[in-house]
């Protein structure tokens, strides 16, 4: 038997939420787990109750943003920020919180989980954006990135 160890079976369940995202550049997902329990997931996309970027076109495509920059622009929410989002509405706390999400969190999602108490953040692949990197160790929050640069 094939069994997967915790971190194997939510990081699976993030790649399957990824598969919800309407970003045209990066399908992400996110699930917050406390206790090896599933509290709230998250995928990137556009705001609840605007156009999906599917529809509109992504503004950071047409003026040529390279990945990392530029969020500010997009009219799509992060996985890690709705699966924060997602918690708050049904009044879970996320305070020593585990995160397993497809790519490291970018700045201003690092800064959410580290304001949140998330205490460890389970990572498929890294994003190119440092900063967050740096902030979430200086909060102490853990970091573990299962597939290195290549």
């Amino acid at each position: 038997m094939n069994r997967p160890n915790w971190d194997e079976y939510f990081m699976e369940l993030a790649e399957v939420v990824s598969k919800r995202s309407t970003c045209l550049r990066r399908k992400v997902g996110a699930v917050l787990v406390k206790n090896n329990h599933i509290i709230s997931t998250g995928y990137n996309g556009s705001v609840s109750g605007i156009k999906h970027c599917e529809e509109t076109g992504c503004l950071r495509n047409k003026l040529n943003i390279p990945s990392g920059q530029r969020h500010e622009i997009c009219r799509g929410a992060h996985a890690e920020e709705n699966s924060i989002i997602q918690a708050a509405l049904h009044g879970v706390t996320t305070e020593d919180t585990v995160l397993y999400t497809t790519f490291t969190p970018c700045t201003h999602c690092s800064k959410i989980l580290a304001n949140a108490k998330v205490k460890k953040i389970v990572c498929k692949e890294k994003y190119p954006d440092e900063l967050g990197m740096e902030l979430l160790k200086e909060a102490g929050v853990e970091v573990l990135i299962s597939k290195k640069d290549e």
